[in-house]
């Protein structure tokens, strides 16, 4: 393995035992400092049969880490185990999920509208006590798990920490009781159940033990993102004595208080296992310009860390300094998204695939994605998305889950709609129900029998019969879904089916990546359930996300549009006060800034929704001031 190496970053990748927390700021090469401590450790025990875990936060993380390990130590990698936080979870309920009631076969619904379903169904056999408006207990149902509080706890948690009246403390206790018992009927899980039943699962000393024993080295990536329940979990699974933890973080990127990260997470981690701390400050990515500012702006913030040392640039200035960062002020946010839009159309088309757009919230977005379009200009969004668009992809998924559990009458329903929507045939589900309960056999088996008697020789004939195999057996994943997939046509209409494929072809190379080329149709279903399935982007596609979805990406250019007060920081953190609030919105600010390779453009408008509004105090804070009729940069 030849290592590329600074100093610093070489005595981060030589530590041995015990625990580190190693400091590193944006673009400071962490990515390379884990691969590189992961593959020295695992060359230097090519002989022993321990594994090694790598927790992060995104599959686009964890799949890179794992590529880039293949290439040091080729042939080792299969003792790495890289995952985030809910994968590993899932695999931990697959594996011992039965000591708490969870059979192996577990779903897992992701999707906010499934669960609302679910939660209106637990209701409904009490229609006394709720209405149709309790489908809003949800967020406080999730909010409760994300705290490790069960049912069972809930209601003298409610009572004595939120200070309800007992009244609605019983009435949300009781929503979230009937909530989890749906859940357990269905052997369903939710993403907060996932860590909620991890942490469980670690009450257990025989399993906290096994994992201390199977993984005898521990990574953490981007641990100021943990919130409370992940964090309790490490603490839980690593117990009293286990301290072979090696943690990255950068307080300073803190941006996800809202789902329950906290500013305070690294000092917390430093305290209860008794690390060292090793702070990489080289920045490898920004030109010196960025950096200067994103250093002025940070130091504002008074849980910034003062012994904290300011990030160094090591990239060479460009030849016209100037061009490094810029600030654009508009009159009216239309005249902004035109304005930038126009400056984005004059870009060659491989200038436009290292672009992005960046803004406090998707509602600034909207109408710079509008005026791309009417240029002509493919873009993406950069965030998540839990379903596909396609019928015909929502139909192969419903068949898989089907299979999987063959009594499902929910996901039977949406099997029988999405084929109803790409074949036109239209099946009444109760009778396939009936169908099903008269002949004595599954649901999949009634409706499959069903369709076969509708149909005529053709393409969607081929499909059924397809799928008959693999409801029988006799084709395996994942190759049976491919077969399915394979059998569409695809027409230039099929827009949708088109994203669709192209997210579920990044899906199955993620999936082979974390789990080799043989995968049961369980571990394929909870796998995919845990991915996003936005699609790849087109070729010359600009980039328009939210800071908060950008976060562990760069890009040659980046815009960061609405830097406005109410606007970037936000109203609600300028109601505040100078407080918690303003601090995580100026990190914001430092993330978006230094997402940049080449060039960065700041973008203002004196008006908002027709709102007037002040330059942003962060412009101030980097070093842009007024000169005149000129906007320039403080030297």
């Amino acid at each position: 393995m030849i290592l590329e190496l600074t100093e610093i970053q070489n005595q981060a990748v030589q530590w041995n035992n015990g625990p580190l927390l190693v400091l590193a700021g944006p673009g400071s090469g962490k990515t390379q400092v884990l691969t590189c401590r992961i593959a020295k450790l695992l060359e230097t025990s090519a002989n022993e049969r321990f594994r090694i875990l790598a927790l992060t936060f995104t599959n686009k993380a964890s799949h890179e880490m794992k590529t880039r390990i293949s290439s040091l130590v080729p042939g080792l990698e299969e003792r790495v185990d890289i995952n985030t936080f809910h994968g590993f979870c899932a695999q931990l309920l697959r594996q011992h999920g039965v000591h708490l009631g969870i059979k192996p076969n577990f779903e897992i619904y992701s999707r906010k509208n499934d669960r609302e379903a679910l939660l209106q169904d637990a209701l409904r056999d009490h229609s006394n006590q709720f209405n149709t408006e309790d489908i809003n207990l949800l967020p406080r149902i999730d909010s409760l798990k994300s705290r490790l509080i069960g049912p069972d706890e809930a209601l003298q948690y409610l009572k004595n920490k939120e200070k309800l009246l007992p009244d609605e403390a019983h009435h949300i206790n009781l929503a979230y009781k009937l909530y989890d018992k749906k859940m357990k009927s269905l052997n369903a899980l939710d993403f907060n159940s996932l860590i909620y039943f991890a942490y469980k699962l670690m009450e257990y000393p025989a399993i906290s033990k096994l994992c201390q024993t199977i993984y005898q080295y521990w990574h953490i990536d981007e641990l100021q993102d943990t919130n409370g329940s992940q964090y309790r979990l490490l603490r839980q699974m690593a117990g009293e004595d286990f301290r072979n933890l090696f943690a990255v973080a950068d307080d300073d990127q803190t941006i996800y208080e809202w789902n329950g990260a906290n500013v305070g997470r690294i000092k917390d981690f430093i305290r209860d296992f008794g690390c060292e701390v090793i702070q990489l400050t080289d920045n490898f990515r920004c030109p010196p310009r960025i950096v200067e500012a994103a250093n002025r702006l940070i130091v504002h913030n008074v849980q910034h860390d003062k012994s904290k040392q300011l990030a160094i640039a090591t990239k060479p200035p460009s030849e016209d300094n100037v061009s490094e960062i810029r600030y654009l002020a508009f009159p009216c946010d239309k005249n902004e998204a035109r304005s930038i839009a126009t400056e984005i159309e004059n870009l060659g088309v491989c200038q436009r695939s290292n672009t992005a757009v960046l803004a406090r919230n998707h509602a600034l977005l909207g109408p710079l994605k509008e005026q791309l379009e009417k240029r002509g200009i493919p873009n993406s969004l950069l965030g998540r998305r839990d379903d596909f668009s396609s019928p015909q992809m929502r139909w192969v998924v419903a068949c898989l889950k089907q299979i999987n559990r063959p009594l499902d009458k929910r996901n039977m329903s949406i099997l029988n709609r999405t084929f109803s929507s790409f074949s036109g045939m239209n099946l009444d589900t109760e009778e396939v129900v009936l169908r099903s309960e008269m002949g004595q056999v599954n649901l999949l088996t009634a409706w499959i029998d069903s369709v076969k008697k509708e149909l005529t020789p053709g393409l969607i004939t081929r499909t059924i019969e397809i799928l008959s195999k693999l409801a029988f057996g006799d084709i395996k994943m994942p190759e049976a879904a491919q077969n399915l997939i394979n059998n569409f046509n695809i027409s230039e209409e099929d827009g949708d089916f088109k994203d669709d494929l192209s997210a579920w072809g990044r899906i199955e190379s993620e999936i082979r990546n974390a789990c080799g080329r043989t995968v049961s149709l369980v571990q394929y279903l909870q796998e995919m359930e845990l991915r996003s399935k936005e699609p790849n982007p087109k070729h010359g596609a600009v980039s328009l996300g939210t800071i908060h979805g950008s976060k562990g990406m760069e890009f040659d250019r980046v815009y960061l549009i609405g830097l406005a007060e109410e606007v970037l920081p936000s109203w609600h953190s300028i109601k505040k006060g100078n407080g918690a609030a303003l601090e995580e919105e100026r990190r914001n600010c430092f993330v978006a800034i230094t997402r940049t390779k080449k060039h960065l453009v700041l973008s203002g408008a004196k008006s908002y929704n027709n709102w007037t509004k002040d330059p942003s105090r962060f412009l101030g804070e980097m070093g842009v001031k007024s000169s005149g009729s000129k906007i320039l940069f403080e030297q």
